[in-house]
């Protein structure tokens, strides 16, 4: 699985465990509503600051996105 994967199933699980929407998750971060969608389809790569955004929306270490699930 490729890093962009990786980040997308992490970042879809992690917002699902804390009972947030996508759109709820793109105000906390201060981004465009449909961006989460994107990121968690693959067909964008966030970048390091919209990382730190998201991890900080969801309140979670921002390792957690890269980290690798079996």
């Amino acid at each position: 699985m490729t890093l962009r994967g990786i980040v997308a199933n992490n970042l879809r699980r992690l917002r699902a465990e804390k009972k947030v929407t996508q759109e709820e998750l793109a105000d906390r971060a201060g981004l465009n509503r449909k961006y989460p969608s994107l990121l968690e389809n693959e067909h964008y790569a966030a970048s390091v600051d919209v990382l730190e955004k998201l991890a900080i929306a969801l309140d979670i270490d921002p390792v957690e996105l890269f980290r690798k699930n079996s």
